[in-house]
């Protein structure tokens, strides 16, 4: 039976040795995986072979044409090697189903795509062409012979008993392999890159049902659960902003780590390393994003929630019931609106921001001369902000405003007239370019707040700056730990790094630096308790950042979590004191409250709970509809 099978699948089995030798050559090359043991370094090997003889064997039913689907099949399965790889190259993280459909985000990809590819991005390609002139060289050697009933029912026995083998072998290995799905970097390294796709698939179907299938129960639960986070109030602040304009800056891939510091003897943020001086500035404060980056950060930041573990929120879920905090804030007399110089469509903005309760949105439309004053993402920050003054200035008072700033976006582009500083001096091209384009930013910000104070709009407003999510990922670790003064970065260090600046400036208010644990879901609290509005019934994660709290926890999207005392990342404690790994059991009951904590809020978004509370009182029932 195999001898005579052999020679008809023959083309189908060439097709699948080439791609997984390829899948494995991008597993050690393109992918950061972290392989423990020999048995790791073996299941990373074996494991897309399974998958891959089950995607080509369904070429075999084929009748005509088997071949040319064969090279189909390779083609489809390169562009997602493809895409993982580029997609790696920035996010550290392989694409989601979600991710796939935001196709109104490619436009605006162009010079992050162009940095990641390079001629060697070609070779993905290079078994389509060993195929094609197989197929058309040697036909013979490419028989499409039918296969009979029988030889049909052997190869997909043995591929189903491969992949069941797989499975149990993966699960023994990873008991929680399946009730991690946030862990993409584990499925990946035992079930292998195709199957992950699979498994995504289900796990994208499952979420869509979640919607159907939610009650007001569920709602209930979670809403106790939130009731009982301990919340000591700081009655000394409350209220301190009352009816103040709201001025929210988000900060493009700023990094807490060039605050005070300095490259070639100058200062990379002077401006804000001045203002900080006369704000409450907090120094250990963290990102909190997932897939959506940008929009996860404003996300988080305005609902007081967890981003979803795959995709954004943004594109995902624009249609659900929100108490955000412009929605919140109309009770009390304020006008909101964002100012972004990009597409209206970019994250699906348009159609989220009406969601959040946002009245205006000034999008690229609004602003003049966008073309020749943009580099790299768009308008440069100097001029968005310019730009933006009048439109400000327009707006009923008081306010609730956001502006999202731009050139300090990988890869990090600037024009020589704009650079304050010179570039850094390391193996990454990347890296040395961040600097200039963090101070850069810095030096807009410096402008925006002195034509604040000549408008007359900064001594009632209260302007809180906060950075987004990461701009130097994993991939460029060997240079920042030249910039850092050390060999190399350990886990430890990564999550360090990814703390970043938020700094609250508050008329009348003396400056502070605070260095408690916080991370982007305490915003919204906090700046509603400033603003003297009582939360006792909003579903929030997060806690006022100047409450009392001697066990703070931030919890970050992948499981991963701080502590006053401990760490926990990729499944190691760590004690913040010392850096080292310490005893896994320390960190247990804190695993289990992230896991909750997450849980709680994914299904709040896929179940559309907060439809259910009776305290939103700014439910519409309609659908969201753009921005005109």
């Amino acid at each position: 039976m195999v001898q005579r099978l052999f020679p008809k699948v023959r083309f189908a089995l060439i097709a699948v040795v080439l791609l997984w030798i390829k899948t494995y050559i991008v597993y050690k090359l393109a992918f950061d995986m972290k392989i423990d043991n020999a048995f790791e370094q073996i299941m990373l090997f074996f494991n897309p072979l399974a998958s891959l003889l089950l995607f080509f064997g369904f070429a075999l039913l084929a009748t005509k044409h088997r071949n040319r689907i064969i090279i189909s099949i390779s083609i489809v399965l390169s562009f997602i090697l493809f895409g993982n790889a580029m997609f790696y190259g920035f996010y550290d993280d392989f694409v989601t189903f979600p991710v796939l459909f935001q196709t109104n985000n490619m436009a605006d990809l162009g010079t992050s795509i162009k940095e990641l590819f390079t001629y060697k991005t070609l070779l993905l390609f290079a078994d389509v062409i060993i195929l094609t002139i197989l197929s058309r060289k040697f036909p013979n050697f490419c028989d499409t012979t039918p296969l009979s009933r029988q030889e049909k029912r052997t190869f997909f026995s043995g591929v189903t008993a491969a992949l069941a083998l797989q499975m149990v072998i993966s699960v023994i290995y990873k008991p929680q392999l399946f009730s991690h799905s946030f862990d993409r970097q584990t499925v990946v390294k035992n079930l292998g890159l195709y199957t992950y796709h699979v498994y995504d698939i289900a796990l994208q179907s499952k979420s869509s049902a979640q919607r159907v299938f939610a009650s007001g129960d569920r709602f209930s639960e979670i809403d106790n659960y939130v009731k009982t986070k301990d919340r000591q109030k700081n009655k000394e602040l409350f209220g301190v902003a009352k009816d103040k304009n709201v001025i929210l800056i988000s900060m493009e891939s700023t990094q807490s780590f060039v605050i005070n510091q300095k490259i070639n003897g100058k200062e990379i943020t002077p401006f804000l390393n001045g203002f900080i001086k006369d704000s409450y500035y907090f120094d250990n404060f963290y990102h909190q994003t997932g897939q959506g980056k940008t929009s996860d950060a404003e996300f988080i930041i305005e609902n007081s929630l967890y981003p979803l573990d795959r995709g954004s929120v943004f594109f995902t879920h624009a249609n659900n019931e929100y108490t955000a905090t412009p929605e919140q804030l109309k009770k009390y007399g304020y006008y909101s609106a964002v100012f972004h110089s990009n597409d209206k469509t970019f994250w699906n903005r348009d159609l989220m921001y009406p969601a959040l309760g946002y009245d205006r949105y000034f999008n690229l439309q609004d602003y003049t001369n966008a073309e020749q004053m943009s580099v790299g993402w768009g308008l440069k920050d100097k001029e968005f902000f310019e730009q933006s003054i009048s439109k400000l200035k327009s707006l009923p008072q008081p306010f609730y405003t956001k502006f999202i700033t731009l050139t300090n976006h990988f890869p990090f582009l600037l024009e020589s007239e704009d650079r304050f500083i010179n570039e850094y001096n390391s193996e990454s091209g990347v890296v040395n370019r961040y600097f200039p384009t963090v101070r850069y930013t810095d030096e807009a910000l410096k402008h925006f707040v002195t034509r604040l104070k000549e408008e007359g709009l900064y001594d009632n407003s209260i302007i809180i700056i906060y950075g987004d999510h990461y701009g130097i990922s994993e991939n460029h670790n060997a240079a920042m730990a030249q910039f850092l003064g050390k060999e190399t970065l350990t886990p430890f260090d990564t999550m360090q790094l990814q703390r970043v600046p938020l700094i609250i400036h508050i008329p009348g208010q003396k400056g502070k630096v605070i260095s408690k644990v916080s991370g982007q879901i305490d915003v919204k609290p906090t700046l509603l308790h400033l603003l003297g509005i009582k939360t006792n019934n909003s579903i929030e994660f997060g806690t006022d950042l100047f409450e009392t709290n001697d066990e703070p926890l931030v919890v970050m999207r992948d499981g991963s979590f701080v502590t006053n005392d401990y760490m926990y990342t990729k499944n190691v404690c760590y004690n913040k004191k010392t850096g080292e790994p310490t005893d896994i059991n320390i960190c247990q009951p804190y695993i289990e409250k992230a896991k909750t904590e997450l849980n709680y809020s994914d299904k709040l978004i896929y179940g559309d709970l907060l439809r259910f509370d009776p305290h939103n009182k700014y439910k519409t029932g309609t659908m969201i509809t753009k921005f005109e």
